[in-house]
C-alpha cells in the first residue's frame, strides 16, 4: 500500500479521496431511499456457506417465514447460505424479502428469493452495515464466521454505548453460541471486568423459531414498534 501511494502525487491521492466521498454519499442516499419504504424488519445473519441440506438453514427458512406472518419483513446480506435461506422463508411466506449484497470470497452472486425492489448492492462494507442496523427492528444470528460476529459485536457496541436504540439480538443454536457467551462472562465480565452484569442481557439465545418470535413480539408488544431512525 506504501509503495502505491509513493508512486501517486498528492494531488492525485486528494483526488481520488475527493472522488470516492461522492461515491459514499451516493451508496448512502440510494440505500436510505430505497430501505426507508419497507417497513419494519428483522435482519437474519448467518454464513454464506451453509448448506441447504443443513439444519441452521432449514432452521433459518422457517424463522423468517415465521417472522413474515407476525407482520415483518426480512432483511439479509442478500447471498447464499443463511442468508438465502432467510430470503427463501420470508418469499414463501408472502413477506417483504430486501437483500443487501456486497461482493465477497463466499458471496459471488445474489440469491433468487429477494424481491426485485428490494435488492441493493453495496461497494463499502460500513454503508451496507449502516443500514443493517438502521432499519431492522431487530437481529437474529445464526452460525456464521467473522463477518457474523463483526455485524453481532458492533450491534452490541452500539446498543451498550447508547448510539441506538435497544433492540433485540437473538443468537440461534445453543451449541454454536454457548461457548462464546461463557466466555464474555466468564472472562470479559469476571475475571477482568470489562463489561458489566447488565450487558449480558443484551443477547439471548434460543434453539427454536417459536423462541425467536417470542422475543420479538414481548419486546414490541412492551416498546411501540417503531423505526431506529
Amino acid at each position: 500500500m506504501q509503495t502505491s501511494l509513493k508512486n501517486k502525487a498528492w494531488n492525485e491521492i486528494k483526488t481520488n479521496d475527493s472522488w470516492a466521498i461522492f461515491k459514499i454519499m451516493g451508496e448512502f442516499v440510494h440505500g436510505y431511499e430505497k430501505l426507508s419504504q419497507i417497513g419494519p424488519c428483522v435482519t437474519i445473519f448467518g454464513s454464506a456457506r451453509t448448506k441447504p441440506d443443513q439444519k441452521y438453514y432449514k432452521l433459518a427458512e422457517k424463522i423468517s417465514k415465521k417472522i413474515v406472518e407476525n407482520g415483518y419483513g426480512v432483511i439479509t446480506g442478500g447471498g447464499p447460505g443463511i442468508m438465502e435461506a432467510g430470503n427463501k422463508g420470508a418469499h414463501l411466506g408472502g413477506g417483504t424479502s430486501v437483500g443487501l449484497n456486497i461482493d465477497l470470497p463466499f458471496e459471488q452472486h445474489d440469491n433468487p428469493y429477494i424481491d426485485n425492489d428490494k435488492s441493493l448492492d453495496f461497494d463499502y462494507f460500513f454503508v451496507r452495515k449502516v443500514m443493517f442496523v438502521k432499519y431492522s427492528q431487530g437481529f437474529v444470528v445464526m452460525p456464521g464466521g467473522f463477518g457474523t460476529l463483526d455485524e453481532l459485536f458492533e450491534a452490541i457496541t452500539l446498543i451498550q454505548t447508547h448510539k441506538i436504540d435497544k433492540f433485540p439480538i437473538i443468537l440461534v443454536g445453543t451449541e454454536f453460541w454457548g461457548g462464546l457467551i461463557d466466555w464474555v462472562r466468564k472472562t470479559l465480565l469476571d475475571s477482568f471486568q470489562n463489561i458489566s452484569e447488565p450487558d449480558m442481557d443484551l443477547v439471548q439465545v434460543v434453539d427454536t423459531e417459536d423462541e425467536v418470535i417470542e422475543i420479538l413480539n414481548q419486546f414490541y408488544d412492551e416498546y411501540n414498534l417503531s423505526p431506529n431512525f
